[in-house]
């Protein structure tokens, strides 16, 4: 072989780091974060989350330009839908009580350079959703006193003209960021008092709108002289569910707190169900009241609600809806200033990302460094950037995170349990088995008879019927559908979405192509339906796997396929800087790389202040700097 040319066993090695799997073993309840979170404060968290602007602005611009009255049945559906993906997390959260979300159930089940990418885009996520909702608070406060604080901005600083730059300096929204990223950092705590409290007069006053609606409702508003209940149609309801099932992004940030819940195996699911039911009823009773107060075609999609009561002649209920939606934008805004930090700081203590972002204060118990280095990078953005260009980062960021949380859950269904779920701190964990490829996770087991059989084994019913199942290795039938089901799952979606006029097909090979994949997709969950699942009584399962996190694929792979392309470009520029600072930092600094280390020492110190576990603190030695063994000392 030349000279300076890597060799074949170590391009092996290399793609073997990428994909490390986090233990799962490692997922205990010992934490540097002050676990005070209830089953109510994640509830709320999660509310908070999804019933903000959306619910007083996308209510409206959906009614008017989408759907009619019909968006009662969009929220529905996309409820549903939204559903499937909480299912999947409701389960990792239960079941990994670790702060990360996405990014940590990726990194235990499909590899550590798929988390880092899934916690890459979050990043992007978490801090263009932040900024965007601050403009929209900024603008809705802004709408209230005249557009008097715009004018002012712009007669004293000028209007830029940049490409890329907003129109002029939002000064009012990075102040709110400001204000907001003081509040998360005082503690888990004093946040969720806040959140409580502004939580609490939003929902106070949706309920208000909900009843005073009903009171001035008018039937004949659903009439055929008003246009109908559905004037745009059936396509004009899916549209309609595509747009509306971003209303309900925001569970997630139950997952992610699930560290610093008190009894996430019960507080998460619980948490993830009953904020996703009241919001889906917030917004399928709002959007009924407010297409029976007045006509769907004069309602105003910029401020729908206080514009219908104005119609009613109850302007002064329109300050109660400025009110509400002051606050649910607020809360939205301190969740997500929330949950970022939570994000870095498990990339950064797993080593993926810079080790400074894994501080945790000692007497407020955040990651101070990254609330406090992302907060201001939140109001850069909120403060020069122009974020139309930018938001649709949100939908694909999401919908990503989505997909691979619901590959994740099927993947470990088929994993084989580990032998220590949960060690105490102070008792010896057992060896755990090194996995390093897809197929060596989704462990099968050998030739030994067992009395009952292991996650991913084939069901023993079904062994006379489909035993050359059992002649592959180990782990490679379920791996093999688990593929197969991803790529007949986005074959499937092309289909659906771009239809015989974009791909240029007969009618006959349009159908054919559209039954072949149906088939594929089919066939992959009936192999999977064929093998043992890993069954667990004490943490919350979902029912009906893999079916519901297939179909949650699908949907979020066909909504993924409905962005502009131009979305997708800079989808990818955003992931080439991950992979940049992957391969120049994440890869090299990673805890799992740390302990493929040849003639290296690992030595763990555990500092407890006040009786609590406070830190972690990881030394590797040289073994010639490891201390010997007194040969008197037992």
């Amino acid at each position: 072989m030349a000279s300076g040319l890597p060799s074949t066993a170590g391009l092996a090695r290399f793609c073997q780091k990428l994909k490390r799997l986090k233990p799962l073993e490692e997922a205990t309840m010992e934490t540097s974060l002050q676990r005070c979170l209830s089953a109510l404060d994640l509830t709320l968290l999660g509310v908070g989350s999804m019933v903000g602007s959306g619910l007083y602005v996308l209510t409206g611009t959906v009614a008017k330009e989408i759907t009619g009255p019909a968006v009662i049945v969009s929220f529905t559906v996309a409820a549903v839908a939204s559903l499937l993906a909480a299912l999947c997390y409701a389960e990792f959260g239960a079941r990994v009580p670790r702060t990360g979300s996405a990014y940590l159930f990726t990194y235990v089940s499909m590899g550590e350079l798929w988390a880092f990418l899934i916690g890459w885009n979050l990043v992007l996520e978490y801090v263009i959703a932040g900024a965007a909702v601050a403009r929209a608070w900024s603008g809705y406060l802004d709408a209230m006193f005249d557009h008097h604080i715009r004018n002012f901005t712009e007669a004293h600083v000028g209007i830029w003209q940049v490409p890329l730059l907003a129109r002029y300096p939002d000064f009012l929204a990075a102040g709110i960021l400001l204000l907001a990223s003081t509040f998360v950092s005082c503690g888990a705590r004093v946040s969720s008092w806040l959140n409580h409290t502004l939580s609490a007069i939003s929902m106070v006053v949706i309920l208000f709108i909900i009843i005073l609606g009903f009171v001035l409702a008018r039937s004949h508003n659903w009439g055929k002289e008003e246009g109908g209940f559905a004037p745009f149609g059936f396509s004009g309801i899916m549209s309609g569910t595509a747009t509306c099932f971003y209303a309900f992004v925001g569970f997630d940030v139950i997952a992610a707190s699930s560290e610093e819940a008190r009894n996430p195996k019960r507080a998460v699911p619980l948490a993830i169900a009953i904020s996703l039911g009241l919001a889906a009823s917030a917004y399928i009773l709002v959007s009924t009241v407010l297409t029976l107060m007045v006509p769907w075609h004069s309602l105003d999609p910029n401020s729908a609600l206080a514009d219908a009561f104005y119609q009613r002649g109850y302007s002064w209920a329109g300050y109660l809806v400025a009110t509400g939606s002051i606050c649910a934008m607020t809360t939205v805004l301190l969740n997500g200033l929330f949950c970022l930090p939570r994000i870095i700081y498990a990339m950064a203590a797993d080593g993926l990302f810079f080790q400074a972002f894994a501080y945790v204060h000692p007497r407020t118990q955040v990651p101070l460094v990254g609330i406090l280095v992302f907060g201001v990078l939140t109001v850069l953005v909120a403060l020069l950037l122009d974020l139309e260009a930018l938001v649709q980062f949100l939908s694909i960021g999401t919908l990503l995170a989505y997909t691979f949380v619901a590959i994740s859950i099927i993947v470990l269904r088929f994993q084989k349990a580990p032998l220590s779920s949960s060690p105490s701190p102070a008792s010896p964990r057992p060896a755990a088995k090194e996995y390093n490829s897809f197929s060596d996770h989704i462990e099968l087991v050998g030739t030994e008879q067992v009395p009952a059989p292991e996650p991913g084994q084939l069901r023993p019913a079904l062994r006379p019927y489909l035993g050359f199942l059992d002649r592959c290795s180990p782990g490679v039938a379920v791996a093999s559908a688990i593929c197969v089901l991803v790529a007949s799952a986005i074959t499937l979606g092309c289909v659906l979405i771009f239809g015989d006029s974009a791909l240029h097909l007969p009618r006959w090979g349009y159908i054919l192509l559209l039954l072949l994949c149906s088939i594929m997709f089919l066939l992959s969950l009936l192999v999977l339906g064929a093998h043992q699942q890993q069954r667990q009584q004490d943490t919350f399962q979902i029912p009906m796997v893999p079916l519901i996190p297939a179909l949650s694929i699908l949907l979020n792979i066909c909504l993924m396929l409905k962005l502009s392309y131009l979305t997708w470009v800079r989808f990818s520029i955003w992931l080439l800087i991950g992979l940049l600072v992957y391969f120049g930092y994440g890869i090299w600094h990673s805890k799992e790389n740390q302990r493929e280390l040849p003639g290296l020492t690992i030595t763990h110190y555990v500092v407890f202040s006040s009786g609590s576990l406070e830190e972690t603190v990881q030394v590797v030695q040289p073994p010639s700097q490891v201390p010997a063994q007194d040969p008197s000392s037992p």
